[in-house]
């Protein structure tokens, strides 16, 4: 079409002088008002969890979010590149270490964290004394892919029946409790009701809540001592099932911080590289756009009645979900962003600028290699097909 295009090298320009200063200048100051506001109070729940920017242990960048879980908003996104730290693996307790070192730093007194099971994450908090609490997602997933294959032995297909209702157990013990001992009275009582007895041993939960009725399907109780009752109880009695079960989040879980980082996947899909800067920018623009939409209303009919949609997660294998469909995104910080590149970036970049130059970057991950000349590595290019 004969179509005259700025070139990248001109992108890169406009970035490096007005968009990038603009959205580092305006995530910070929403991020010191918002901060300001958890100072004031005087216990604050956050969530925490990281992302990769590929799959599995080769990731280059790790971002690890803190969301305060009363008001569903990101405060503070920390960007760790891989060769800070040692490798991939470590990035997540080092994010999680920036970012209670910049809560700190600011005044905000934390009641406790909900994170999922990482092992350095559990270690780091233990010796930090931050209350910690596991996401139930996070531990239900895991128990469930366990009997998943326990339902495949043969002669424990029964177990199937009563897979939906383990599940919904975990997060009822969770939230039906107020102390450790009782989350975990409550788990173990799932043994003797699936024997059809609802009387306890353990004084923290004594009986089974639930009124006396005949089961319509007799088939379905388990006899101690069968297969398919030793395999239940070798994966729901795990030690450290157990141990993990006394720690559950009973108020909020980190759900919201998984549809954060779906949100990410808009501003930085995972088949493309960007530099550590751009990177981070593109987090800020993410978690600005999160936080003006995540209190959206549900979307009405013209009648005035709420829309739902119903979905079939892959996941799931065949069960639906029933979900409400919001309003339309509203996109105001890119209206606030223009103004500020256009009244203030643009005509005087200096101030702007120099907060982006403050901001350390670390090495590119080649760095630590010895480069050879061009010319030399072109001569001795040797393809491995040749005869």
């Amino acid at each position: 079409m004969k179509l005259h295009l700025f070139k990248y090298d001109t992108f890169r320009r406009h970035a490096r002088m007005c968009i990038e200063p603009a959205i580092v200048y305006k995530w910070r100051n929403w991020q010191d008002e918002m901060l300001q506001l958890l100072a004031q109070r005087e216990k604050v729940i956050v969530g925490g969890d990281m992302r990769a920017d590929s799959p599995g242990h080769s990731a280059k960048y790790g971002s690890y979010t803190m969301m305060d879980l009363e008001t569903n908003t990101v405060v503070d996104v920390q960007l760790v590149q891989s060769n800070e730290v040692g490798g991939s693996y470590h990035m997540e307790k080092e994010g999680l270490k920036r970012g209670l070192d910049f809560l700190d730093a600011h005044g905000v007194t934390l009641d406790c964290i909900v994170t999922d099971r990482h092992p350095q994450i559990q270690k780091f908090l233990r010796e930090r004394n931050v209350n910690q609490f596991y996401d139930v997602w996070h531990i239900e997933k895991g128990i469930a892919k366990q009997l998943e294959k326990v339902c495949k032995l043969k002669g424990c297909e029964k177990i199937r029946k009563w897979l939906h209702s383990i599940k919904n157990h975990i997060y009822w013990t969770a939230a039906s409790s107020s102390s450790g001992p009782e989350k975990v009275a409550k788990w173990m009582s799932m043994l003797n009701h699936m024997q059809n007895k609802h009387t306890h041993e353990d004084s923290n939960f004594p009986a089974c809540l639930h009124g006396t009725r005949r089961s319509r399907d007799t088939k379905k109780w388990l006899a101690a001592g069968t297969l398919p009752y030793l395999k239940l109880e070798k994966v729901l009695s795990n030690k450290r099932i157990v141990k993990d079960v006394a720690k559950l989040s009973p108020h909020y879980q980190t759900s919201s911080i998984e549809v954060f980082h779906s949100v990410i996947l808009r501003f930085t899909p995972k088949n493309v590289v960007f530099p550590f800067l751009g990177m981070l920018c593109r987090l800020y623009l993410a978690a600005l756009h999160y936080n003006e939409n995540a209190g959206r209303p549900q979307a009405t009919t013209a009648a005035g009645r709420p829309v739902f949609k119903v979905t079939f997660p892959k996941a799931k294998k065949g069960e639906y979900r029933v979900r409400e469909v919001k309003t339309q995104a509203t996109f105001r910080y890119v209206d606030d962003l223009l103004d500020l590149i256009f009244d203030k970036v643009f005509v005087d970049p200096a101030p702007y600028v120099d907060d982006v130059l403050r901001i350390p970057i670390p090495p590119a991950l080649c760095a630590e290699y010895d480069r050879p000349e061009k010319e030399e590595a072109i001569s001795s290019r040797v393809s491995r097909f040749n005869q």
